[in-house]
Formats: structure tokens, C-alpha cells, sequence
């Protein structure tokens, strides 16, 4: 997988061009990223949907609690079917630090993912479902048949997350940029394979990485400090230790982010957090930190911020993915 994540923090006709841009470039995936406070996800993918012809798209991460379950699988099989069969499923926990703002951050849990995609999957075969869980359905379906499978990549870091999907979805989506992260998802991605029916098919283990590529490689680093802010943030205090990442500095990151103090969260950002949270530089840093997690990957979508200049980045991007040993 070579996928690409684009925000909504942009006007959407300028992202549409950036999604057909990265169709051109040979990504293989496009998902827009699910926050209240940016801009409809779903309303870029419509656009998105008739404007690229093979690039498979969908919601990066969406989660099932500021959407009730049903009505996200029905948006994501309107994606399918505006595309031709192209949609994917991107479902995760949520970030923390922008659902405390809503008041849902006591809501995230494994449970509630797995719960909702095993109803999308069953509504999107056509059945009718009543469910009585962590979200409750009665006699629900869809009134349009879905084109294609509609693969479901679960976006989480936790080793019970890593786990469950490895035993249940498509994928992972593992928020993480760092081969020593990888080489931990893989190992708690292997104990759910084990259980995996062999009726799901393989599995994919993608890095959903934050990548910042320049030619000038202060400047890739410098864009990385938003994403890399969230990340640490949302980031479990075993990978804060792993890192050697102070916990009440990446708490005060996210205290700060949640309070719209987004500079001065920013500002809180470390060095040793950008090399431990993005892959940030030149094309050929951005190469060499790529082949260092294809040791333990199956692929990489190139997240937030991808760079200061996101048409040459998209670009620079691409081609630093084509350049990895294993793409040779």
C-alpha cells in the first residue's frame, strides 16, 4: 500500500486537486481525515469520488461514536458506489484530544470499533441488522446494493487494538513513523493473525505515518510540529518511554491543543518527538526512514503533513517510496 492522507483544512476544490494528483503520482489509496472542527470528509470524498478513476478512497480515521455506526456505513457505501467500488473503511478510536472538546474521550475503546465495522460489514452484504451493544440497532439496512468490497483498515497503536486487527479487519493503520513502533505492531498484529480465518484473506500492517519532505530539510521539520503535536499527545506512555519522551510535557501538549492553544502546543514540540513521530527532511531522509519501516511493513500512507509544499511534497513523497529497497 502506498496511501495518502489528505486534511481537510483546506478548501475542498483545492483538495480535490491534490487527490488527483496523487492518483497521477501512483498512490493506491486516499483518505481524508475525520475531525469536527476541519472541514466534511465525506462531502471532499464525493468530489473525489468523480473527479479520480482507480485510486481507492474513504475516511481516514473516522470513528463511531460523533456518527451513530449505521450512518457511517451507509456514507462509506455511498463512497463505494459513487466510485464504482472503490471505497475503503479507515475506523479507529478517535483522536483524544479533539473529542474531549465534544465530550466522547471516556467513549473510545476497542469494543466499540470492532462493533461497528461488523455491522457496516453486514449491512453492506445486504442484510438487515438489529445489534444491542456499545450502540443499538433494530431492523436496520440499506435501501442501494454496495459495489465491491469496501476493505476496513483499523486505525489504533494500542497492542489490543493491533490484536483485534489483525484478527478481524483488512488492516491496520498503525500511527506510527518509527521502524521500533512497526516492529512492535508487527509482533501484536502476528498474535491476532494467528486466530485469523483464512476466509478474510491477507493483511495489510500500513504505517499511517506523519511525513514532512522538502528539498530544504529545516523546513519539512518545522511543518511537522502540528502533526507530530497531536501525535504525541494522543501517544500511549509506553511510546512516550520508548522514545524517552517526557509524559507531563506530551500532557501539556494536549491540554493545550484541546484549549484551541494550537501555537503554543506547537511550540512545546521537541526535536527528539520529530524524529520519533514523522518521517521529516529531504526526499533521501525520507527514503531511508521509509526503507527502515518496510523492515516491518507492508506499506506506508503518507500522513499529516506530508510537507511544506503539498503539491511538491505529494510528489517528492511518491518518489522517495519508489526509491526503498523494496520497490527497486
Amino acid at each position: 500500500m502506498l496511501g495518502l492522507e489528505l486534511t481537510p483544512e483546506h478548501p475542498v476544490d483545492d483538495l480535490v486537486e491534490l487527490g488527483t494528483q496523487a492518483e497521477r503520482e501512483g498512490y493506491d489509496s486516499l483518505f481524508v481525515s475525520c475531525h469536527y472542527n476541519n472541514r466534511d470528509p465525506f462531502a471532499v470524498l464525493a468530489r473525489l469520488a468523480a473527479e479520480t478513476e482507480d485510486i481507492r478512497l474513504g475516511p481516514g480515521v473516522a470513528n463511531p461514536y460523533e456518527l451513530h455506526p449505521v450512518t457511517l456505513a451507509g456514507k462509506v457505501a455511498t463512497v463505494a458506489e459513487a466510485s464504482g467500488g472503490r471505497g475503503l473503511l479507515g475506523i479507529g478510536p478517535g483522536d483524544p484530544s479533539t473529542l474531549r472538546n465534544l465530550g466522547l474521550e471516556d467513549e473510545r475503546g476497542l469494543r466499540s470499533v470492532l462493533e461497528a465495522f461488523k455491522v457496516a460489514q453486514k449491512l453492506w452484504d445486504g442484510e438487515r441488522v438489529t445489534h444491542d451493544g456499545t450502540f443499538e440497532a433494530t431492523d436496520a439496512g440499506l435501501n442501494f446494493d454496495v459495489p465491491g468490497e469496501v476493505p476496513v483498515y483499523v486505525g489504533g497503536e494500542g497492542p489490543h487494538m493491533c490484536r483485534m486487527a489483525g484478527k478481524h479487519a483488512d488492516g491496520l493503520l498503525f500511527n506510527g513513523s518509527h521502524p521500533d513502533d512497526l516492529a512492535w505492531a508487527r509482533e501484536q498484529v502476528d498474535i491476532g493473525v494467528e486466530d485469523r480465518p483464512d476466509s478474510r484473506g491477507e493483511f495489510t500492517l500500513a504505517a499511517y505515518a506523519s511525513v514532512s519532505v522538502s528539498e530544504d530539510a529545516e523546513a519539512a521539520r518545522e511543518a511537522a510540529r502540528p502533526p507530530v503535536a497531536f501525535i504525541t499527545a494522543g501517544a500511549a506512555p509506553p511510546v512516550l518511554d520508548r522514545h524517552g519522551i517526557d509524559a507531563d510535557r506530551a500532557s501539556d501538549i494536549g491540554e493545550k491543543i484541546s484549549a484551541g492553544a494550537f501555537s503554543e502546543a506547537f511550540g512545546l514540540v521537541t526535536p527528539a518527538m520529530i524524529d520519533a513521530f514523522s518521517m521529516a527532511g529531504t526526499p533521501d531522509d525520507v527514503a531511508d526512514q521509509m526503507d527502515a519501516v518496510l523492515e516491518h511493513a507492508d506499506g506506508v500512507v503518507v500522513g499529516s503533513p506530508v510537507g511544506p509544499d503539498l503539491e511538491e511534497a505529494i510528489t517528492l513523497a511518491a518518489a522517495a517510496y519508489r526509491s526503498t529497497s523494496r520497490h527497486r
